[in-house]
């Protein structure tokens, strides 16, 4: 079948700053793509409203209507009725929201939700390192953490959809409080945020000369790239919280690994673009960790689709119809 008579679908993910959407076919080629501004504070129903028109556009350039529409949510969803349960960083909180049905009224296909970490682990699966990987586990790090497992080319999700928040695995249990209500959760210590804060602490103790200068001495510029950059530069304080960062995750990944021995652990988010400075260390710590079997035979990698692998999830998510609880 030819590109211009594939059949088309829709990928969307919903974030609290802006939503970015795509079309394209189950071979993962876009077609068309458009970002545009949440305005979370508007309501759902604008957001609704926001996300049908960008897909709308979209689809007039290209001349033809998508087949479906995946949706990666950032939150809890329920799979079977296409509602949203617990949205915890958009006003309201989106609790049972009609979210496909309001979108099927309005643009005449069928829709589907995922929670967003869980529709890029099956993105990166059906479009990324997972097409040379069976099992798979991805961690997502930006404001928060979260992740997914694909075993044996299936998403695993659980009874609720849940399976797969290993952002929440405890590494500390005596640790600093998590979102989540728990403690010492992996989030709590790589998320942005969490290395933001180590950051502007460094800046503020005189102990990141490099970082002083690449923020020209403002704590608003401190973020994980300005610490990366600082770390590269030679300040031994930036490398050390990144390292630590890196030997955690390690630590978290170690029983995934002995778990399920996947053939890779992809790292996606903003954070993932530390690269090397993130991944020696935790590459250090899964062979300091596991020792029951070899783990040179377990990659670790930054995802292949970058900044689109939110979009890529929501296609695949559509492509494949939904995906069931299990």
């Amino acid at each position: 079948m030819s590109a211009a008579n594939a059949q088309l679908f829709a990928g969307v993910d919903l974030g609290g700053t802006n939503i970015h959407g795509a079309l394209g076919d189950a071979s993962g080629t876009l077609l068309e793509e458009e970002k545009v501004p949440t305005c979370a504070n508007e309501g759902q129903d604008a957001v609704l409203g926001r996300i049908a028109s960008m897909v709308e556009r979209m689809a007039r350039r290209a001349g033809r209507t998508p087949e479906a529409l995946g949706l990666g949510v950032p939150g809890l969803v329920d799979l079977e009725s296409g509602e949203t349960r617990f949205l915890p960083n958009l006003p309201t909180q989106w609790r049972n929201v009609p979210v496909a049905a309001i979108l099927e009224r309005r643009l005449k296909c069928k829709v589907r939700l995922l929670n967003d970490a869980r529709a890029a682990a099956l993105g990166e699966s059906m479009f990324g390192h997972g097409r040379e990987a069976r099992t798979m586990v991805l961690f997502t790090l930006g404001t928060g953490v979260g992740g997914g497992i694909v075993i044996d080319g299936r998403l695993r999700l659980g009874p609720l959809g849940a399976a797969g928040e290993i952002g929440h695995i405890c590494v500390q249990p005596d640790g600093p409080w998590c979102s989540c209500g728990s403690r010492g959760c992996l989030e709590t210590f790589v998320s942005g945020p969490a290395l933001t804060a180590e950051g502007v602490r460094l800046l503020a103790s005189g102990n990141a000369p490099h970082l002083l200068e690449i923020c020209r001495g403002d704590v608003n510029r401190v973020s994980p790239e300005t610490l990366g950059m600082a770390a590269a530069a030679g300040d031994p304080g930036a490398r050390a919280v990144i390292e630590r960062a890196g030997a955690l995750l390690g630590l978290a990944s170690s029983g995934l690994v002995l778990a399920l021995h996947p053939d890779i652990v992809v790292l996606g988010g903003g954070v993932a673009a530390l690269g090397d400075l993130l991944i020696a260390p935790m590459r250090r710590a899964l062979e300091s960790h596991v020792h029951m079997f070899p783990v040179d035979g377990v990659r670790v990698a930054c995802s292949r689709l970058g900044e689109r692998a939110g979009v890529y999830g929501g296609l695949a998510v559509a492509v494949q119809g939904g995906v069931r609880p299990g």
